[in-house]
């Protein structure tokens, strides 16, 4: 059923559609309406049996979570930036006790300092985690892998985040084909856990475990990551096939068999990198797109089979890995090791800043004509870095970067009354 909606409200009621038994959330912008929505359909009694707990953190959150799918209960949780970071303890602790939870993160950049708006910088923060990461490009996506994401968990028995971009996606309104409560119940089985604990059957779950069989222990669980690179595939055609639609699965690639610039992105701005790629086709140029939708776990095999035919790769990031550069870069350069492809780092969109067609285009022309060198920072404003950078040298109590810079852009309120 098509139908005219925000973003948040779409998931809200995917995911209340899966049956979800234990919901928990601590609100956090940008992924408040989506718990929103779920806790009016929980006290309306359009979703039951379920419970909606509300809790005093976003730790604590996670651990309601863990709790609840240890004991055999469907769980839900939903968080963004300074939340997620907040739950790591006991992110480790859910994919470490293969338990599958599923979670939206609705991506948005860290502090110090404090932004709310949209870049991948928490859930990227979290790829050595344990947990699944699928990202969409759009709201009907989100829609999509949320109901894939449920299965792949209860498939492998690990947990599974969508990462849909903050405000971008979650607060955007725009035509969603919604499914039927019919069609959810024939694609998802009902939840049978491998792990449970009963009263009646005691066991310990997250026992001790030194060394004669720790490694042993985190071995399995990065076999079972490598298992999803098979599932998620399967799962994806098997959504096809009863929904009509392909969405979801590894990658998504745009224009790209003949191309001899590649750009690679995740997320949102893939709408923005293709309708520049149509424009460039247009003009003759070779170029197409690479979209990832699994970045955790990695798929090196298919990234490299997608790639290695062009002569130079570009890697558009909304994170930053300080120290280094790229992060999706790093695992593009291990999966084309030993081609002759040229691979280029973009950073862009930090906090939430515009990814125009304007800026796409040059970087682009510019990595085509052979002018990108180490890692490029999108629409960097030099000025202003300069500028804080003589600062320092000039003076040792120099005072923090944020506020000094935000008063050389004219910011009201960024320094001393």
């Amino acid at each position: 059923m098509l139908e005219q909606i925000e973003g948040s409200q779409a998931v809200a009621r995917t995911v209340a559609m899966c049956r979800p038994e234990v919901i928990c959330a601590y609100p956090i912008s940008p992924q408040t309406h989506i718990v929103e929505g779920l806790s009016r359909l929980v006290k309306a009694g359009e979703l039951r049996p379920c419970e909606f707990v509300n809790v005093e953190s976003e730790y604590a959150a996670m651990s309601v979570a863990i709790g609840a799918s240890a004991t055999g209960a469907r769980s839900y949780t939903a968080t963004a930036s300074q939340g997620l970071l907040y739950m790591a303890e006991a992110l480790y602790n859910a994919s470490g006790l293969g338990l599958p939870i599923v979670m939206t993160v609705a991506n948005r950049a860290l502090g110090a300092p404090i932004n709310i708006w949209n870049d991948h910088s928490d859930s990227m923060s979290q790829r050595d985690s344990g947990w699944i990461q699928l990202y969409v490009e759009s709201n009907q996506e989100a829609v999509d892998v949320h109901l894939q994401a449920f299965r792949i968990a209860e498939t492998l028995s690990l947990p599974v985040m969508v990462c849909m971009d903050g405000f971008i996606l979650t607060h955007a309104v725009e035509r969603v084909e919604l499914p039927e409560p019919e069609q959810v119940d024939a694609f998802l089985p009902p939840y049978e856990p491998r792990q449970l604990l009963d009263p009646a059957e005691p066991m310990t779950i997250g026992a001790m475990v030194g060394p004669e069989a720790y490694t042993e222990v985190r071995y399995l669980a990065h076999y079972k990551q490598m298992q999803a690179l098979d599932v998620i595939p399967e799962v994806a055609a098997a959504f096809e096939q009863r929904f009509g639609r392909s969405s979801g699965g590894l990658l998504r690639s745009y224009r790209s068999d003949d191309a001899e610039t590649i750009v690679v992105a995740l997320g949102s701005v893939l709408g923005t990198i293709e309708d520049v790629i149509d424009e460039l086709r247009d003009q003759g140029v070779s170029i197409g797109a690479l979209g990832i939708r699994t970045f955790r776990p990695w798929p090196s095999e298919e990234v490299r089979s997608a790639l290695e035919h062009a002569k130079r790769v570009i890697v558009v990031e909304k994170a930053l890995s300080i120290g280094i550069g790229g992060i999706v870069s790093q695992n593009v350069h291990g999966a084309l090791e030993g081609t002759a492809v040229t691979i280029h780092t973009a950073i862009a969109g930090l906090g939430g800043r515009p990814i125009t067609k304007s800026s796409l285009r040059r970087l682009f022309a510019d990595g085509i004509a052979g002018e990108l060198t180490g890692t490029t920072f999108v629409d960097l404003d030099h000025s202003l870095v300069d500028g804080e950078s003589e600062r320092m040298m000039q003076t040792r109590r120099s005072g923090p970067h944020a506020e000094n810079m935000l008063r050389d852009v004219g910011i009201v309120g960024a320094g001393p009354v």
